[in-house]
Parts: C-alpha cells; sequence; structure tokens
C-alpha cells in the first residue's frame, strides 16, 4: 500500500512541482509509512521494570523490632517499607531466617531471639507477615532471605532451644562446632530440612521469591568423614567435587520446590567466583550457564572502580560470561559509602574520595545482557540517621539522578 501511495504522489506532482514541495512530500510520507503502514505494530512493548531492591538484614530486625509491642512494631516496619518506596525502590530481601529460627510462624523453626527475647518465644506478632502486607501495598516485592546452614555466629550453644530442629543433632555430625554452629551441608537430612522449609515458607506466605545468600561451606573440616566414606566408592570424585554436588543438589530442590509454588528462586553469590569454588564449593558457572538452579544470580560485587586486586568493571564481566541463561541482579556495597576499603589496597581511599561511585556502578550494570536490576546492601547504610555522613548524603541524591 504504502508504494502505490508513493508513486500516485510522483505522477500527481510530476516535473513542476519545485524543491522545497519534494521536500514537504518526503516528509508527509514518512508520516503516512509510521502510523499507517501495516507491517508496524502501533502498540509499543512496555519497558521491562528493573528490580532495585535493598537489603533487611537481622541486624535491622533486632535494632528497630526487638522488645517493641505489636503496636509498635507495625509502626517502625511501615516507616521502613515507605523509607524504600519513596526512594524508588521495588524490592525488599529480607532475612527470615539466620540462625536455624525464623521471623515468622513456623513449625519447624522456632522464633528467632533477633527479634524476641529469646529463641523460640514468640513476639506477639509475624514479623513477615506485617512486612509483607506493607511490602504489596507499595506493589514493592519481596524475598525471603534465608541463610541455610548457620546455626550460630560463635560456639556457644546454651541458648538453643529444644524447638530449634539442631538442638537433637548436637554433639553428632550431623552438626559441626567450629568458629560457629553449622549444619553439615554433606548429610541428606540437612538438605531435607532446608528443603522442607522453603516449602513450608512458599506454602504458607506469599513471598515474591526466595534468597539464599554466599554462606554455604562454613568450613573446610565438616564434612571430611562424609567424603571418606563416600570415596571409597567414587575414588574419581575429588573432595571439591563432591562439595559442589552437594550444594547443587540443595539449590536444584529448592529451585523446584519453589516454582512448583509459583515462587522465584534467587542466590547471591560471593562477588569473587573463585571464593565461590575454593571457600564455598557454589558452582555458579554451573547455575548461570544450565536452567533448573536459580531464576537470578545476584553477585555481591562489593569493590569499588580502583580496586587492585579487584576492579568492579573487570568483575562485572566476569559474571556477564559466566550467566548465559539466567538473569544478573548484582548487589552494590553502599555499606562501604565514606568507608576506607582495605581490602582494595592502593584504591582504599576510594569510598572516601568519591561520592558517585553507586551511580556509576549502577549505570554499567545496566549493560549487562542479561540486566535484570541491581540492589544495594543494607538497609541501616541508607536511612540510619546515626550511620548518615555528607559523603553518603551525596551517594543518595547522585544515585536519584538515575532512578527517575
Amino acid at each position: 500500500m504504502t508504494i502505490c501511495f508513493f508513486f500516485l504522489c510522483y505522477f500527481v506532482v510530476g516535473d513542476v512541482m519545485k524543491k522545497k514541495y519534494w521536500i514537504m512530500l518526503g516528509v508527509f510520507f514518512f508520516l503516512f509509512l509510521f502510523f499507517f503502514s501495516e507491517e508496524k505494530s502501533m502498540v509499543l512493548p512496555e519497558k521491562k521494570q528493573e528490580k532495585r531492591g535493598v537489603f533487611v538484614s537481622y541486624i535491622e530486625l533486632s535494632s528497630y523490632l526487638k522488645g517493641k509491642s505489636k503496636k509498635e512494631a507495625n509502626q517502625e516496619i511501615k516507616k521502613m517499607v515507605s523509607n524504600i518506596d519513596e526512594l524508588g525502590f521495588n524490592m525488599i530481601l529480607l532475612q527470615v531466617r539466620t540462625f536455624s529460627d525464623a521471623i515468622y510462624d513456623s513449625s519447624i523453626f522456632p522464633w528467632s531471639s533477633t527479634i524476641s527475647e529469646r529463641e523460640g518465644v514468640s513476639p506477639g506478632y509475624d514479623v513477615l507477615k506485617i512486612f509483607l502486607n506493607y511490602a504489596h501495598q507499595n506493589q514493592i516485592e519481596l524475598y525471603a532471605w534465608i541463610n541455610p546452614y548457620r546455626i550460630r555466629g560463635d560456639e556457644d550453644t546454651s541458648d538453643i532451644s529444644k524447638d530449634n530442629p539442631s538442638f537433637s543433632y548436637l554433639g553428632s555430625d550431623v552438626v559441626d562446632i567450629n568458629q560457629g554452629v553449622f549444619y553439615n551441608p554433606a548429610k541428606e537430612e540437612v538438605k531435607d530440612l532446608i528443603v522442607d522449609g522453603v516449602l513450608e515458607l512458599v506454602q504458607n506466605y506469599e513471598v515474591d521469591g526466595v534468597l539464599f545468600d554466599d554462606y554455604f561451606y562454613p568450613n573446610l573440616e565438616i564434612d571430611m568423614e562424609d567424603y571418606q566414606k563416600y570415596q571409597q566408592k567414587h575414588p574419581e570424585v575429588s573432595l571439591e567435587e563432591f562439595r559442589r554436588n552437594h550444594v547443587s543438589d540443595l539449590v536444584q530442590r529448592v529451585y523446584q520446590v519453589c516454582h512448583e509454588n509459583d515462587t522465584l528462586f534467587a542466590v547471591s553469590p560471593d562477588g569473587n567466583i573463585e571464593n565461590n569454588y575454593q571457600k564455598h564449593f557454589a558452582d555458579v558457572k554451573k547455575w548461570g550457564s544450565s536452567t533448573g538452579y536459580v531464576d537470578y544470580l545476584m553477585p555481591q560485587i562489593y569493590y569499588g572502580f580502583y580496586n587492585e586486586t579487584q576492579a568492579f568493571v573487570s568483575v562485572l564481566e566476569e559474571w556477564e560470561k559466566l550467566a548465559s541463561k539466567v538473569e544478573l541482579l548484582p548487589v552494590l556495597a553502599f555499606y562501604k559509602v565514606g568507608a576506607v576499603d582495605n581490602f582494595a589496597r592502593s584504591g582504599k581511599e576510594e569510598w572516601i574520595l568519591n561520592d558517585d561511585i553507586i551511580m556509576r556502578e549502577i549505570l554499567l550494570t545496566r549493560n549487562l545482557k542479561q540486566y535484570e536490576g541491581f540492589s544495594l546492601f543494607r538497609y541501616d547504610y541508607l536511612f540510619n540517621k546515626d550511620l548518615e555522613t555528607a559523603t553518603t548524603m551525596n551517594e543518595v541524591k547522585n544515585m536519584k539522578k538515575i532512578l527517575k
């Protein structure tokens, strides 16, 4: 039809038309193509909204909620969600299970001492339920953040309640006490416990997703007896493969449970890819290049541009190459704003000398082929007035420029 229109105009106008009329005709022709072409859809696809997440850890929960009444807790949670919403963020990563406990009503794990007077005692309200209510009222997604293996951050087991599933395993090889108390990742009963806990969570609460953080294998001795027994029948499997296989098996099972209940699953691994293999035994390359393990990888790229050993740009490129089958949602280190980063060596002053690092990192992450969004660690460094400095205020101000 458009071709016929062009020739009709040509013969009607003929050679007598002056140059300016040809220009006008050309403009009209292209407008005609745009508005009336049968080959061009008039409905433009909506631009995918980027996820903008904020991590809310057990540290914040303890600080703002412990010892508070239900009414006071409601007010605090409402304010936290409102702060996140007003900043332009649409995703909360809420730490719901930190020490084999829960901030929600669970038949498997006891109430967490981070929100209550002691483990196993209800605070009188369901923290997750209140967060979900306010988050969804504000069209904010909520991901239930779980630390799967940690029972305690130190070696003191005296306050582990009888309701804690780890209690019955104390003294056995299912639980290890070594610079903390941890479940043994090589035990099938441990994997069953974690999967059952996720199943209970996604069936009882309308969370938008489940998130595991980067803490998988807690130490290098926890499963040695299990490996020695396994090696007798499988001498060709290395200790590293043995450990990675156990973690991947858990991840795959959790992914399946989440998807059976219409819930997404993500893992937030160490930003240093080699650390995942040498320390945590998390096979991020498999998870990123295969289906059936995770929906998102949320690498903790906690580095500045001048980090001497792990520069942000090069690490971001490594993750882009690694994740060919899943979406990427990098986590950025807002907690480093205005602070010395000794791990960066010669670049240790970068976070003090600059107040637009997060803004520039967000802009760069948006160029990823598998880009889904970004998240910031963590809430207090964005909203706690006691931690506020001129640098953090300017960093937020600069970040807001690109969040409209």
